[in-house]
């Protein structure tokens, strides 16, 4: 994808001085991510692009422009690029979302809606890419290429096959199949995703990855159907071999996962940094306010030991050539003038951010508020569950008393989103397995969507809960209501708080409600702004600690993978336990298969 000027002759007249450029940054070190160097120079820009920039020299006046900022030594970076972000997973619009992440520098956002496509379909990927228009930042849009992630293995609001990639493709701001998550698909040569591939290449799009601890042939046949990118690295050695196997790696500060780290020191010796870049995936809005967005990111590398103007160059020029866009991330003639002004180049808070060469925030706000807009799918209800009842929290045996052999999914800490899959021996009464091991709970996932009354009911061990009930409609990627409990009775309370609210998020003990943070566009997100809706989710993490879930700093987000079946190695979906290496699904209950 190229950015097109609207008028190329008048950027040429620009260019040579021939009329004045709208936009003149002075004195400026500039942080040139084509070279690596930094120098002091003026940047002229106009019509949304660099037409010039020349090394500032002392006592020289420089060439008149309409607008002229003086940097005042500041560092002149290009904007930040976010190379994979859901932006439900803020729980934000996409209006509210750019009022937040712009004030801190970033310009360009690729964002995969299958969040919301997972519960509306093709409507909720239109919804995404038109409230989304006409922003001062760029969000954009990689056709979701997996929905739902594994199917045969979970119930989803929609499935997308080759038809609906080819259709999607033709918005006007997409530039890409978003992560391909069915890996097993992909390395067997299943049907539907040779299809879905073909279909996205055709269209000129780029091919986004998820390709969490694949190594050796898999890892190759995977990068030689195409996807070439991952965000799901976790470890040192991983990301050094993606690394050489011409894989971007998008290392991750979210939520949920804190990977930055690790991967640098799995590559912190290698020559070149072509292919490494930073991406938030799924990070909300306390966060975003409170640390930052990319510019956080940037910092965690740069804390680590990564060179300043490296770390930089990654969350810029590199996302831009990852995603395929010609001329975005850098300061250079031809280039978008999406730019940012930072005193500190470690601490790397904008006090100016421009985009298209205009200034759009300026000492941590937007310079002009964001015009209110509404759209039909914000008030659609997506909560279409029957009526529930305890019965259908309790998990059923097929004996009636005495004990049986349970297959548990268990997480061996509580900072790891990947789960394990163990035996246990539990006592039966009444044809319902109990268990009174606080590490040991229960877990239900019940289907949202039309057309379906799935509910599966099973075990896990180390969710880092201690009690209580937490429910959840985030729930990736299917967003089913999903809900960790220690009784039904707690779990039924729970399960109705957020059906009658349209979903979110719910924490219940001893019978009582503690805080609902209510979400009700598809279930995932608020209409409200990032400062009320950050107080809420604070309101909402609370909650989580007084269940006993305090040994993350950041507890909201801690449940909503255990329903992903495409993250190693076992998860509960509404269809039932699933292997995920295997893509089968396993019986609860191991000696009655």
């Amino acid at each position: 994808m190229k950015i097109r000027p609207q008028n190329r002759e008048a950027l040429l007249r620009a260019a040579l001085g021939e009329e004045p450029s709208e936009l003149l940054i002075r004195n400026a070190k500039l942080v040139n991510v084509l070279t690596g160097e930094i120098y002091p120079a003026d940047v002229y820009a106009s019509g949304g692009f660099i037409v010039h920039v020349e090394s500032a020299r002392p006592g020289e006046n420089p060439a008149p422009a309409q607008t002229v900022i003086d940097a005042a030594g500041s560092y002149l970076l290009p904007g930040f690029i976010d190379s994979h972000e859901h932006i439900e997973s803020s729980m934000m619009t996409p209006r509210h979302f750019a009022e937040t992440v712009i004030p801190q520098g970033t310009t360009t956002v690729i964002c995969d809606p299958h969040e919301i496509a997972n519960v509306l379909g093709e409507e909720g990927v239109r919804y995404m890419h038109e409230c989304g228009e006409g922003l001062p930042m760029r969000q954009l849009i990689d056709v979701p290429s997996c929905v739902p992630s594994a199917p045969g293995l979970e119930g989803s609001g929609a499935s997308f096959g080759a038809a609906e990639i080819r259709e999607l493709a033709q918005l006007d701001r997409a530039v890409g199949l978003a992560e391909v998550m069915d890996f097993p698909g992909v390395i067997g040569g299943a049907p539907r995703m040779m299809e879905i591939l073909d279909a996205a290449e055709e269209a000129g799009l780029y091919l986004q990855g998820h390709a969490p601890m694949l190594s050796g042939r898999a890892l190759s046949a995977y990068r030689c159907a195409g996807p070439n990118t991952c965000h799901e690295t976790c470890f040192a050695a991983e990301a050094l071999e993606k690394l050489r196997c011409g894989v971007y790696v998008d290392a991750r500060e979210s939520s949920i996962m804190k990977n930055v780290k690790e991967i640098w020191e799995g590559v912190r010796h290698v020559r070149y940094f072509d292919q490494l870049t930073f991406c938030t995936d799924d990070r909300e809005a306390d966060e975003i306010l409170g640390e930052g967005h990319v510019n956080d990111v940037v910092r965690a590398a740069i804390a680590c030991g990564m060179d300043p103007v490296d770390a930089v160059k990654c969350a810029t020029y590199n996302a831009a050539r990852e995603a395929g866009l010609e001329n975005l991330g850098a300061i250079a003639p031809g280039f978008a003038a999406d730019m940012q002004l930072v005193p500190d180049l470690r601490e790397l808070r904008p006090s100016h951010v421009f985009f298209g060469g205009r200034l759009v925030a300026k000492d941590g706000a937007l310079t002009e508020p964001l015009p209110e807009k509404r759209f039909p799918t914000e008030t659609r209800s997506t909560m279409h569950v029957r009526p529930l009842t305890v019965q259908d929290f309790c998990l059923r045996a097929p004996v009636e008393n005495g004990s049986i052999a349970v297959n548990v999914m268990r997480y061996p800490s509580v900072e790891s989103a990947l789960s394990t899959l163990a035996q246990e021996t539990l006592p039966v009464r009444g044809g319902c397995v109990e268990t009174d091991d606080p590490e040991l709970l229960y877990m239900a996932v019940i289907n949202r969507h039309e057309g379906s009354d799935a509910i599966a009911v099973g075990l896990v061990r180390g969710a880092g809960l201690r009690g209580g009930a937490l429910a959840s409609t985030i729930a990736h990627d299917c967003h089913n209501l999903i809900v960790v409990y220690d009784t039904p009775e707690n779990a039924l309370l729970a399960a109705n708080e957020l059906i009658a609210c349209g979903g979110g998020m719910c924490a219940v003990r001893g019978g009582k409600v503690l805080h609902t943070l209510a979400l009700p566009l598809a279930g995932l997100m608020s209409l409200s702004p990032a400062r009320e809706l950050a107080q809420d989710c604070r309101a909402m993490k609370d909650a989580v600690r007084s269940l006993g879930l305090t040994q993350l700093a950041n507890p909201l987000l801690r449940i909503v993978t255990f329903a992903l079946p495409v993250i190693p190695e076992v998860r509960l979906t509404d269809l039932g336990l699933v292997d995920v290496a295997s893509q089968k699904l396993i019986p609860t209950f191991p000696d009655f298969s």
